[in-house]
């Protein structure tokens, strides 16, 4: 693949599976060159992205971990010859246990993931947008970033974290042209949910039964709603925004009943 490419350049973390894998192939189908970026190597997506037409590379790494944000900025560099256009800070874990029970290292990792990891990605591929000019970084957030929900204490810490980095840096490099939002799932089926799902923690229907639209949100959905932020020509007068997409959850007060008799 050449080393320089006319596409705007998108970077992905979280790219493996779920979330992440239906956000690249969507940035794909809208015509960007792609960094997929995970933990793993993320050979189904990179397959996928390429059938479709996207320059793609894999950056395999912890977000977590210091240097790896500064070197994968140096690849994307090395790669196409310029910074990305777009970031999406994807990558995320999930615990489910009461905060008494939550342990100090259960604690530290998943904020080390869910929010420094975004933050070191944002600090590194932030300087090469700045210098440029422009650049949108869409931070997956979630709708317990929002609002409360029981027994996942270092999870909703996380993710209200990162929505407040998302304003944070939305206010100190917007009128630098750099635009920061964020986007604040409902519950998703995805491999997370399934593996959530069977430490007991809920079931299917008491997801539906919270949701005024009756069902779980679709990586799709999700998907949409990135690729509108990312895209100047469709929001570039949006910045700083926490974006639910949950079916209006995070509007509705309504009592389980009240909210079954309406549909």
């Amino acid at each position: 693949m050449s080393p320089r490419t006319k596409s705007p350049v998108a970077v992905v973390t979280g790219a493996a599976q779920g979330i992440g894998r239906q956000v690249a192939e969507a940035l794909a189908a809208e015509g960007y060159a792609l960094v997929l970026a995970d933990l793993r190597e993320p050979s189904d997506t990179l397959t996928a992205v390429r059938e479709a037409g996207a320059d793609a590379i894999a950056v395999t790494g912890d977000v977590a971990a210091d240097a790896y944000a500064d070197a994968l900025a140096a690849r994307v560099s090395e790669q196409f010859g310029r910074g990305a256009d777009v970031l999406v800070n994807n990558a995320g874990v999930s615990l489910l246990s009461p905060a008494e029970e939550t342990t100090a290292d259960q604690w530290r990792r998943v904020l080390e993931v869910n929010l420094t990891g975004p933050f070191l990605l944002s600090r590194a591929l932030g300087r090469l947008m700045l210098e440029a000019g422009g650049g949108s970084i869409v931070n997956i957030a979630s709708i317990a970033g929002l609002r409360g929900v029981s027994d996942r204490a270092a999870y909703n810490a996380s993710k209200h974290g990162l929505v407040g980095l998302t304003r944070t840096l939305a206010a100190e490099w917007g009128g630098r042209g750099v635009r920061v939002n964020a986007v604040c799932p409902g519950w998703v089926k995805t491999e997370m949910d399934e593996a959530d799902q069977a430490s007991g923690g809920y079931t299917d229907d008491d997801i539906i039964g919270q949701v005024p639209m009756g069902r779980f949100a679709a990586p799709g959905d999700i998907a949409s709603a990135v690729c509108f932020l990312a895209d100047p020509a469709r929001s570039g007068f949006v910045n700083g925004v926490a974006l639910p997409v949950d079916g209006g959850w995070t509007a509705d007060a309504s009592w389980t009943s009240l909210r079954m008799r309406k549909r």
